[in-house]
């Protein structure tokens, strides 16, 4: 049957008691974004370590959960965008590489990020509650409704419109919570899916893993807010940011009679100077790949033409050095105050990414970390 009112509420309280990504001694929230792609975070040929082996993502997750970190969240890719890096052209898949962070840590939550179109219901909610059991509770299920059309081509699919995408995923999500929630088999006829006595055993640990979704969109931020526990958007000013996360918290709420959160990512350029981290952000930007950037943006449905100008110009630093996150960029002193804007925004959590991500998550570490618990944003 159907969950009742008191159970939602039983379920989050749940939650909430045992996912860090509900610990209420970290006003902000900290993960790592996009480490499971060439490139990461950066459409440059500034020399990183960064490397797509497994030996270096297990060394950087392990890094990650002893730091205290909350999240550990993947992008799913399927081929890269050309250019002479071919950014993202080198990638591991997000299921499987959630179940094996989640065997290698102890405490992060383990993440992984699914196309609907791509992915039943059914192989999806029995995927995660794999990493669940795995995790010991620490898995997170990040939604995707549409992506990048070369991708979908290789599938030999066509995107559905944006409006029909989200209804598509309304009726996937209902079905991967009635699998993970409900004990004897259902039958489902909706106007997407067909099933016949579906069912799905055991179930997950967490009684209903932590959901993500990035839409921003009116009809993205709607079901992020009806279905999602945390909404993943990015920013451009801080009074944008607190607009945004005030709207959607009010949708959740006032809408669906339920609370969520919102987080958002961001690269780190740190060093022991702001001028020094200046030098660093200017290096990426002098060897930036344009024709990879300028494929990214194009098939993500910006109308850019070119890069020259002032089209370029006013790109840069957003796509090149970040893919569309924030830039937090500056001496350990700098860095922890912008990271506190951020949470003083209304933002739950930061998804951060790095260039060098093992040398400079260290260096997080060491000197930003605990400028942030002194300033009450980590216990």
């Amino acid at each position: 049957m159907a969950r009742t009112q008191d159970d939602a509420e039983r379920v989050a309280a749940e939650r909430r008691r045992d996912s860090p990504l509900y610990d209420e001694s970290n006003r902000l929230k900290l993960g790592l974004f996009s480490m499971n792609t060439s490139g990461g975070m950066v459409i440059s040929k500034a020399h990183s370590s960064h490397r797509i082996e497994w030996g270096y993502q297990l060394e950087l997750a392990r890094q990650a959960d002893a730091l205290g970190l909350d999240a550990f969240i993947p992008v799913a890719r399927w081929r890269g965008v050309g250019g002479a890096t071919d950014w993202s052209g080198r990638s591991f898949e997000t299921m499987t590489f959630a179940a094996a962070v989640a065997a290698s840590t102890e405490r992060i939550m383990a993440f992984s990020t699914v196309h609907v179109p791509i992915f039943h219901p059914i192989v999806a909610a029995k995927m995660v509650t794999t990493i669940d059991h795995v995790a010991a509770g620490r898995a997170g299920l990040n939604v995707v409704m549409g992506w990048l059309e070369p991708e979908f081509e290789m599938f030999g699919m066509k995107q559905r419109d944006h409006e029909t995408r989200y209804e598509v995923g309304a009726e996937w999500i209902e079905v991967v919570d009635r699998l993970w929630t409900e004990e004897e088999p259902f039958d489902h006829a909706g106007r997407f899916y067909s099933l016949v006595a579906a069912q799905a055993h055991p179930k997950p640990v967490q009684t209903r893993p932590v959901v993500l979704n990035a839409g921003s969109s009116p009809t993205g931020a709607d079901w992020a807010a009806r279905h999602a526990d945390f909404n993943f958007a990015s920013y451009t000013t801080a009074d944008a940011a607190k607009e945004y996360v005030d709207a959607v918290k009010a949708k959740a709420r006032e809408s669906y009679d339920r609370e969520i959160g919102v987080l958002t990512y961001a690269l780190v350029i740190c060093r022991d100077t702001e001028a020094e981290a200046r030098e660093a952000l200017k290096w990426i930007l002098d060897e930036a790949d344009w024709e990879a950037a300028n494929n990214w943006i194009s098939v993500l449905g910006i109308q850019s033409g070119s890069f020259d100008g002032n089209i370029r110009g006013r790109l840069a630093e957003q796509f090149v050095a970040g893919a569309g996150a924030a830039l937090v960029v500056g001496d350990p002193e700098g860095v922890a105050d912008q990271l506190v804007a951020i949470a003083d925004s209304g933002l739950d959590g930061a998804m951060l990414g790095f260039t060098d991500w093992e040398r400079e998550l260290a260096y997080f570490g060491e000197r930003v970390m605990p400028l942030l618990q002194q300033a009450g944003l980590r216990g």
